[in-house]
């Protein structure tokens, strides 16, 4: 579908897809490695404190350190779109941010005890350091976003926080009023994942000074991609896998009902699927009670139906990328598109 569009003598997307070939996150950065190393410098800065307590909590967020999707997205969208500016560089860097802190509130919230592996800050300190640290890396991101002195980001950044917020509470209601369709389920993870990577192709495109086109494709793009994100994360929840960073049934530990669980319950009729119900109802998530539940969804096409989800909206996504001019960095949108759901962590 898309092999007349990329040149020759490039590493492209055609060419990596075609030959079966695994994607390297290396080769995703490659139109932006220059700028990718610059954004990794400036987010160190940005979380620099004199504070010990911060400091110390900060140093377990460098070793628990992701795969930086969000400002990957930022900067290739606006390389995509134009060219990287300083105002790229520097939403980048916010934009990380805003997720950072959200990820340490998550962990209070969900009382998480590892990241990536690694034990949480509120597991290494408290709940009261974790949430502070969080805060103090929330005012960085948005002392940064004002900075751009842009009101269209702005506004932009102060609209996420709060549907981020909604999504969080939106899932938590979902769990506990046992709400159980897929749309609600859609709903609350556009609101908590998908805004933020809308925000980060958008923002790109804004400060490549794009068109209001363009913007708009590439907002859509990154919801899309958002959903897949999400939806990929929901399904390693269903295998032990330490590369991940947490134990099998974590979700539905917290009470969180996914797709995949979501999926075998509304297919399956109403004598099979009392007990999981019930299960679910009373919050029985024993260890021999999440495994029923987890090879429940399993046997009755729950994984391959989120999975077959994924596709499409990824399928969508990149749909949206190919109508944009051809360059390397559009090459490297459709890879990372690929990456995301093809990821093993």
């Amino acid at each position: 579908m898309y092999e007349k569009t990329f040149s020759v003598g490039t590493f492209s997307y055609f060419c990596i897809r075609k030959a079966g070939f695994m994607i390297d996150k290396r080769d995703i950065e490659k139109p932006v490695a220059e700028e990718f190393g610059i954004f990794r410098e400036r987010f160190t800065e940005a979380l620099h404190s004199d504070v010990t307590t911060i400091r110390k909590a900060i140093e377990t967020v460098y070793h628990s350190n992701g795969k930086h999707i969000r400002p990957l997205l930022v900067l290739l969208t606006a390389r995509a779109c134009g060219d990287v500016t300083p105002d790229s560089i520097h939403a980048a860097v916010f934009l990380e941010l805003l997720h950072t802190a959200s990820l340490l509130h998550d962990d209070v919230v969900d009382d998480t005890r590892q990241r990536r592996g690694l034990p949480s800050i509120n597991a290494l300190f408290d709940n009261r350091v974790a949430v502070l640290v969080g805060d103090f890396i929330l005012s960085e991101a948005l002392v940064r976003a004002a900075q751009t002195e842009q009101m269209q980001i702005v506004s932009i950044i102060a609209s996420l926080s709060r549907q981020m917020a909604e999504g969080e509470i939106k899932q938590l209601e979902n769990a506990k009023e046992q709400i159980l369709k897929e749309n609600d389920y859609l709903i609350a993870i556009e609101k908590k994942t998908s805004m933020l990577l809308s925000a980060c192709t958008e923002i790109g495109a804004i400060t490549a000074k794009a068109t209001s086109e363009i913007q708009c494709r590439c907002r859509e793009f990154g919801r899309l991609l958002g959903y897949c994100f999400q939806i990929r994360d929901d399904i390693f929840d269903y295998f032990d896998d330490p590369t991940v960073g947490k134990p099998s049934g974590n979700d539905i530990r917290e009470g969180k009902v996914t797709l995949p669980l979501l999926y075998a319950l509304e297919s399956t009729d109403e004598s099979t699927k009392v007990p999981y119900l019930d299960m679910l109802r009373k919050r029985d998530f024993s260890p021999e009670n999440i495994a029923t539940l987890i090879g429940f969804a399993k046997e009755h096409g729950g994984v391959e139906y989120a999975m077959s989800r994924m596709v499409y909206y990824k399928e969508k996504a990149t749909n949206i990328i190919c109508s944009l001019p051809h360059n390397e960095a559009r090459d490297s949108l459709l890879l990372l598109a690929d990456y995301v759901i093809e990821r093993k962590k």
